[in-house]
């Protein structure tokens, strides 16, 4: 019997200043205003499209969190933000304690941009400081500067948000281990609730994909992230993910949910999302990707945002549950599996037998728990969850 879990929502803002090198998400740099009221009206049409075709109203399930990103979502104004939130809460309750997260990049926001956006409902921000050292901020195309992140962490603190992120990268161009601990350092510092930091991998279609620069070797990025987990857990963060470190209490919910094969609603341009039914179906979907192709569902008001839709197989299920699921530290509940997939755990056995034979998994009666073997070795493990194509 497959039981939905819990129910969160990801809103997609496509445009940002400028294109980084790095990045490989749906982002499309700004030519000219943001035609934010139609953009806004399109999610919120959008999401009624999602309700009325998977039957939302006929099963009523309350939000459990939101996540705004981009792109840059602070490029939207906080009456924009503030509209959307309202329209939202109109179609989906919202949980009593619901997480509503907004990206942010410093270069982008001013003070009382920050307050208005907590005013208007957002929760907790994610601010893109990614470095605080000038050449390495040149380098990844970001358009602001030291100053400018210190303040937004100083700015976030002010406001009475729940919590906030830091967005901070390693592993950078040219980058040594005492640059890129002192840039942790400096985040540290400034006591953000969460930190995010991840390390700089280059992705296809990107600038960086097609001039490589030149980025530490494997046992230089080893030594990098074993001093900086050092710094980070004496600081008193604990990593809960793998790029994902918080105080006690603050980890963020709607990445736990994602992690967890929880469910989502994706709107806006090239969003995903995730639903499961009672009936035992998990459909996955995926929303128009280009922002004139989007918006022309909304103006015309005959295309469908929707660009596709698959069903989850199956025979896939183990592979997507345990994608996600290895990613966090906490052990996994083995009736998690059960519930969320809607499978016996009998699927499973043999690869889960294999998986402790090899030393990547622990059990009890319970629970699994990935080794530190398992984290090192995890693409080999989730590999032995994959389907074989010849079955």
């Amino acid at each position: 019997m497959l039981t939905p879990p819990a129910l969160s929502l990801y809103v997609h803002i496509p445009w940002c200043v400028q294109k980084c090198p790095y990045c490989d998400f749906n982002s499309h740099a700004l030519k000219e205003d943001i035609p934010e009221h139609d953009y806004i009206q399109a999610l919120l049409e959008d999401l009624d499209r999602d309700i009325e075709r998977y039957c939302l109203n006929d099963n009523p399930r309350l939000l459990h969190s939101i996540f705004i990103g981009g792109g840059t979502p602070s490029l939207i104004s906080s009456e924009g933000i503030g509209a959307l939130l309202s329209g939202i809460e109109a179609r989906i309750p919202f949980e009593q304690d619901i997480e509503i997260t907004m990206e942010a990049n410093p270069g982008t926001i001013e003070a009382e941009r920050f307050a208005a956006y907590r005013k208007v409902g957002v929760t907790r921000i994610s601010i893109g400081v990614q470095s605080f050292a000038p050449d390495k901020l040149k380098a990844l195309g970001r358009i602001h500067g030291q100053a400018e992140a210190i303040n937004a962490a100083h700015l976030a603190h002010q406001i009475g948000l729940k919590s906030f992120n830091l967005d901070l990268m390693h592993g950078l161009p040219d980058q040594t281990q005492d640059q890129a601990l002192n840039d942790l350092e400096q985040a540290i510092k400034l006591d953000p609730p969460h930190l995010s930091w991840y390390q700089l991998t280059i992705e296809p279609n990107t600038l960086f994909y097609s001039k490589p620069p030149e980025l530490p070797d494997d046992d230089q990025l080893w030594d990098i992230f074993e001093s900086g987990h050092q710094k980070l857990t004496a600081a008193g963060y604990v990593q809960y993910e793998i790029s994902g470190y918080s105080k006690p209490g603050y980890q963020c919910q709607h990445n736990l949910n994602y992690w967890r094969f929880g469910d989502y609603l994706g709107i806006g341009c090239g969003s995903h999302g995730k639903l499961s039914f009672t009936d035992g179906r998990i459909v996955r979907t995926t929303k128009i990707k280009h922002p004139r192709g989007y918006l022309s569902a909304y103006q015309n008001m005959v295309k469908p945002y929707l660009d596709s839709e698959q069903l989850v197989a199956d025979i896939d299920r183990p592979f997507e549950f345990f994608m996600n699921r290895f990613r966090l530290i906490e052990p996994c509940p083995k009736q998690d599996f059960v519930t969320t997939t809607g499978l016996p755990l009998e699927v499973i056995e043999p690869t889960i037998n294999w998986a402790i034979d090899q030393g990547y998994l622990d059990e009890n009666s319970t629970h699994w728990q990935i080794t530190r073997k398992g984290k090192l070795f995890l693409n080999d493990l989730l590999e032995s969850f994959m389907a074989d194509e010849d079955e």
